[in-house]
């Protein structure tokens, strides 16, 4: 898979990281015609799409998607477009084994979850190839080369400047003609921080509680604490200059509920999985900003406890 330049209409594209979302957009996109690689260091999922292909299951039907997977991102060769969708645990590292996927042109959209990711990648890569990214989808992993996917819902980019470029346009336009539908944003930043909210109110909680997104937006004791989270989260997002609207947040995550809340929030994942969860990008980061700003976040200071408190189990 070579490319020697961005191209607009059919760009190449490397998905680094192939978990649940990964695999879920990399899946749409090479149903839609594009040449996608998946790169992951989870073996067992790479050879099963090697040998079978990805099965895509659930919204939008049962069906299998032949495409190309990974675990050796050198043997790949430079891309278009680089989707880091890796754990932001393992952003770095991630970044540094794939960086002969990137050419001249090669830009680098992170849909990762929480605060920073971009800025890591950066580092690496170089600013100017780095655009921010956000997406509502909800995917989860049932088996080796086996995705669910729960709902069709919008995604975004753009660049962390600010503005609409002309590559953020065309890109979008050209990965929604492909099967996944993106949107370039004019305030990405802001995009960002509202996903954010989303996953402050859901990350911890589905995952204290081991239940579906949606049973625990239905239990009113910790939708009472949810909202008394996302009022610290709003908080500290002004301090940031960042304008959230508190009522807008509440109905994001009502409304997620509704479209993708049979599954578990990825914290709740991670610690099924007994690994390290993504809770210091996301609770962790409104606790560490509250701190910058002088303002207190109890809640969300009691959440990212509670998460350290069950990693410690398998650490």
């Amino acid at each position: 898979m070579k490319g020697s330049g961005l191209s607009i209409e059919r760009p190449t594209v490397a998905v680094v990281g192939a978990g649940a979302m990964g695999s879920l957009f990399g899946g749409l996109l090479a149903e839609g015609g594009l040449a996608v690689t998946l790169v992951d260091v989870w073996q067992d999922h790479i050879d099963a799409i090697q040998a079978n292909g990805l099965c895509m299951v659930g919204f939008g039907g049962d069906r299998t998607i032949a495409l190309t997977a990974t675990s050796e991102p050198d043997t790949v060769g430079q891309v278009d477009a680089v989707f880091v969708q890796c754990k932001a645990t393992q952003t770095s590292d991630a970044i540094r084994r794939a960086e002969a996927l990137f050419g001249p042109h090669t830009v680098a959209i992170s849909f990762q979850n929480g605060l920073g990711n971009e800025e890591v990648i950066a580092d690496i890569v170089g600013s100017e190839r780095v655009l921010g990214g956000l997406t509502l989808q909800g995917a989860s992993i049932e088996g080796p080369g086996i995705v669910r996917n729960y709902a069709n819902v919008q995604s975004f980019i753009g660049e962390m400047a600010g503005g609409i470029s002309e590559r953020a346009r065309a890109l979008s336009r050209s990965l929604s003609v492909h099967g996944l539908p993106v949107t370039a944003s004019a305030n990405i930043r802001l995009e960002i921080w509202r996903k954010l909210m989303i996953n402050v109110a859901v990350s911890p909680t589905s995952a204290i509680a081991d239940l579906p997104i949606a049973r625990v937006i239905a239990t009113p004791e910790m939708r009472a604490a949810i909202d008394l989270a996302l009022c610290e989260a709003a908080a500290v997002a002004t301090a940031e200059g960042i304008e959230i609207d508190f009522a807008e947040c509440r109905s994001s995550v009502s409304a997620l509920a509704d479209k993708t809340g049979a599954n578990k929030s990825s914290v709740c994942v991670d610690l099924l999985n007994k690994r390290r969860s993504e809770i210091d990008v996301i609770n962790g980061a409104i606790v560490r900003l509250g701190r910058k700003h002088g303002i207190e976040t109890p809640v969300n200071t009691a959440w990212v406890g509670a998460i350290k408190a069950l990693e410690s189990k398998f650490a």
